[in-house]
């Protein structure tokens, strides 16, 4: 019986050939029957995909063979399913590119990686060591968001600064204008989904003069995995797959607010009407609205 799973990776490492690489992987996930996302650039590669755990496993073992990915970090969740063939139904297909950055934040001749990871970014902490210094410092310390607005809407840390982010690339606009500069003598805890974003947000800062920036190792799956719905985090993880959203716990906190109606949901959704072009948090019955805000407006 297949076992669906889902993995989520990045490496931050000096690639000569990213093409390459691409051949590879493209190769390889064909051949095991994978689907997902891989983007790959000189800085490294981040991906997620998802499958069957023999097929994964086997594609875990590959990846890691070549040196520069042997340390990589790969965080496992479980999937929807598979189709008939053993293919992931919480990806369309296969996709891997090769971009100027493997995360998009519109800077990349600020990032520099070697092969420990990113140069200049943030100290990382462990679940256990932000505890530690949240039970040391208190109110001292800010927990900065360092996902899109949308996926804060429906789980975030206790208290987390959300940015006004559509997409990655707003970070630094927002950083340049100076609207987070009164954050600069206070400890900054940043945190994403599971640390890549952070890895290049945290740089961006500490270059920004940001003096005591931190980013949690792992990011929120590697939180919610040790602490669960008991610890600082509230509400579901917003994620990029036909899921929508996890939950650490069976008594995790629904937090986000229907665009429509204003209920409790944990739903998001694109928006029907193709003039909003956007994504809202939406529950079920607002879903099926047209337009959700402007008939709730």
């Amino acid at each position: 019986m297949a076992t669906p799973k889902i993995v989520l990776f990045y490496v931050f490492t000096p690639l000569a050939d990213p093409e390459a690489i691409r051949l590879w992987q493209r190769d390889l996930g064909e051949a095991l029957g994978l689907r997902g996302r891989l983007l790959i650039s000189k800085d490294g590669v981040n991906g997620t995909l998802g499958g069957d755990l023999v097929a994964l496993k086997k594609w875990a073992r590959s990846f890691r063979s070549y040196a520069p990915f042997n340390g990589v970090d790969i965080k496992w969740s479980e999937g929807t399913g598979v189709d008939a063939e053993g293919r992931s139904i919480d990806f369309p297909k296969l996709s891997v590119k090769v971009r100027e950055e493997i995360v998009s934040f519109g800077a990349p001749g600020e990032l520099k990686v070697d092969e420990h990871g990113v140069i200049g970014g943030g100290t990382r902490l462990s679940p256990e060591a932000l505890h530690a210094l949240m039970d040391e410092r208190g109110d001292e310390v800010v927990f900065f968001d360092g996902r899109n607005a949308l996926e804060a809407q429906i789980g975030r840390f206790r208290d987390a600064i959300v940015p006004d982010t559509e997409t990655t690339r707003d970070f630094v606009q927002l950083l340049d204008s100076g609207a987070y500069d009164d954050l600069k003598g206070k400890p900054v805890v940043t945190y994403c989904t599971g640390g890549i974003r952070c890895e290049v947000l945290s740089s961006l800062m500490a270059s920004r003069g940001f003096g005591e920036v931190y980013q949690l190792e792992g990011g929120i799956v590697r939180y919610g995995e040790q602490y669960g719905d008991d610890g600082l985090w509230e509400g579901s993880l917003y994620v990029f797959d036909k899921r929508g959203s996890v939950d650490f716990s069976d008594h995790a906190a629904v937090i986000g607010e229907c665009a429509g109606c204003g209920t409790a949901t944990n739903r998001t959704a694109n928006c029907p009407d193709l003039s909003c072009r956007v994504q809202l948090v939406v529950c079920d019955a607002c879903a099926a609205v047209p337009c959700p805000v402007h008939v709730h407006a």
